[in-house]
């Protein structure tokens, strides 16, 4: 079971200012700044997916990228093997949300999939990467590192 796994009323604005921090925090103190503070939240945030993966379980941070995933309506794959987890998302719903209202995409919005995805995986057997594959799009790749 998810840690945070909300059900309730979805406030989808929250990626607006969201989108606005990021833009307020890179400009005033640096993106090092930003990365680390989102690759904190990541490492403790989502604690219980980090402890997880430190033990070589996935099972939820499988469960996580499915739920927020769907519970937004984005539109995505996700093909899972012991070693490895390919997620593209083909429509980020965050993306989709703030184009509907007309606000500008930070060029920075797609760092927090990166710095979060990096800091869950911090300190397990876990690595991630990022790439973008257009405006809403990208495929996060999490692989295990076998030991030799």
């Amino acid at each position: 079971m998810l840690r945070y796994q909300e059900d309730n009323e979805l406030h989808r604005d929250f990626h607006g200012c969201t989108n606005l921090s990021i833009d307020y925090i890179s400009k005033h103190y640096g993106v090092e700044a930003l990365k680390m503070i989102l690759r904190t939240t990541g490492h403790d945030v989502y604690r219980s997916i980090r402890e997880k993966l430190q033990k070589g379980d996935a099972s939820e941070l499988i469960e996580h990228l499915n739920w927020f995933f769907y519970r937004e309506q984005g539109k995505y794959t996700l093909k899972v093997d012991e070693n490895e987890i390919i997620f593209e998302v083909h429509e980020c719903p965050a993306v989709r949300h703030m184009k509907k209202l007309g606000l500008p995409i930070s060029d920075r919005f797609c760092l927090q999939t990166s710095e979060v995805n990096a800091g869950m995986c911090e300190g397990t057997p876990w690595k991630s990467e990022v790439k973008l594959t257009g405006e809403g799009k990208c495929i996060q790749i999490f692989r295990k590192e076998c030991a030799e």
